[in-house]
């Protein structure tokens, strides 16, 4: 079984206790939100529904609160852990390429005019700004709740991830302001071309 991040969170939580999926999303809510894992209520139970078919995880109980539908609660079992420690291990100690989309969207930006990118870039700061923002409310709140900071890692390595690509877009946006990083488009890539044909 391919054991995708939505997995590798759910066995987390069971590691810790039992709970039934509708806790383990409010969890997540209250934790990270949408952080670390693409959470979707529906992925969530399907993400269950198939750590349960794998025996990765176990269903231990089952409670109805009023006129709710029954809640299953579940364990992590023995392989439930070893796949989390394996998971976790592996993703920790081995880089793996991710492909996301900005630097492709870097790598292809030549296809837009200078102040199209420098606008979108700017944009771009300013909601990882926000970002930054909410990363540092949440250190704080986690930190005088006395949590140990073990806990929280991931919210140190995202703060030192956005802080450094905002000094990076800052970079690249002064120096398209002021010329040192000339912009050409295929446009221009055209008309060169053509008059070197021509030459």
């Amino acid at each position: 079984m391919t054991v995708t991040p939505l997995a590798i969170t759910v066995l987390a939580l069971l590691n810790e206790r039992d709970m039934h999926p509708y806790e383990m999303y409010q969890v997540l809510q209250q934790r990270r939100g949408d952080r670390l894992v693409k959470l979707r209520p529906g992925s969530l139970y399907h993400t269950v529904a198939r750590l349960d078919r794998d025996e990765m995880v176990v269903a231990v109980g089952t409670d109805r609160d009023g006129n709710r539908p029954e809640r299953t609660t579940y364990a992590i079992t023995d392989a439930g852990r070893r796949t989390l420690r394996e998971r976790v291990t592996e993703m920790l100690g081995q880089p793996v390429r991710e492909y996301p989309q900005f630097p492709l969207a870097l790598a292809e930006a030549h296809n837009l005019d200078r102040d199209t990118v420098v606008r979108l870039l700017t944009d771009r700061i300013g909601r990882l700004e926000q970002d930054l923002a909410e990363l540092d409310a949440s250190r704080t709140a986690v930190a005088e709740l006395g949590k140990p900071r073990a806990f929280w890692l991931e919210l140190d390595y995202l703060r030192a991830v956005a802080r450094t690509e905002i000094d990076w877009l800052r970079g690249t946006v002064d120096e398209l302001d002021d010329g040192a990083l000339p912009w050409i488009t295929p446009d221009l890539v055209r008309a060169q071309l053509t008059r070197q044909a021509r030459d």
